[in-house]
């Protein structure tokens, strides 16, 4: 019994998500009630609000989720100048792809920039702890050079993304790590010979 009414409420976030994503595609997610929701996916008033209180409380629980899931990601591959990375952003891609709707409405015109934000600075902050032993004689650099990369990164998934690109996560992966480790070389190429780390 129980494991059906958890199959039951996951079906019915999942509608909700799938509304939402839609709904912010055409407004800003302020403009947007539950009434319009609830009608938009056909479920009840009084289901939405056994889960949320509102439509902000529900996108601030939707996008706690996701940095959980991003966090977990980061804990159990560690970034670095390794296969981790690879693993870390195939990951990643994953989760895009399962939130491929609602991540293309996040990043729109009409989504939340504060959420990407939050991404973003996960991610800088865990890049940069383990980038930083490595190019200690280069540090100033080294930030420049990451905000391209990761400036690269978020641009190519929002291509991907808002042109809903048929490519698999995996492809998107492959082409993300690669276009990461080139500039990587190219910055470690750009270090004067007797500035390298060793």
């Amino acid at each position: 019994m129980e494991k059906r009414t958890d199959r039951r409420v996951r079906k019915t976030k999942a509608q909700l998500r799938a509304g939402l994503a839609s709904l912010m595609k055409e407004k800003n997610v302020n403009d947007i009630t539950v009434k319009e929701l609830v009608e938009a996916v056909d479920i009840n008033r009084s289901t939405f609000y056994l889960h949320y209180t509102d439509i902000r409380n529900m996108l601030e629980s939707v996008e706690h989720e996701m940095l959980e899931e991003i966090e977990d990601l980061i804990r159990d591959h560690p970034i670095g100048l390794n296969e981790n990375t690879f693993l870390f952003i195939a990951d990643l891609f994953s989760i895009l792809e399962t939130n491929k709707d609602l991540c293309a409405a996040l990043i729109g015109p009409t989504g939340d920039m504060a959420f990407i934000y939050k991404i973003e600075k996960i991610i800088r902050e865990n890049s940069m702890k383990a980038l930083t032993p490595y190019f200690l004689t280069a540090l100033d650099d080294l930030k420049y050079s990451y905000d391209f990369c990761l400036n690269g990164c978020f641009g190519l998934v929002k291509s991907w993304l808002l042109n809903n690109g048929s490519e698999t996560p995996e492809h998107m992966a492959k082409l993300t790590y690669h276009m990461v480790m080139n500039s990587m070389q190219a910055f470690y190429n750009h270090i004067p010979e007797k500035r390298r780390p060793r």
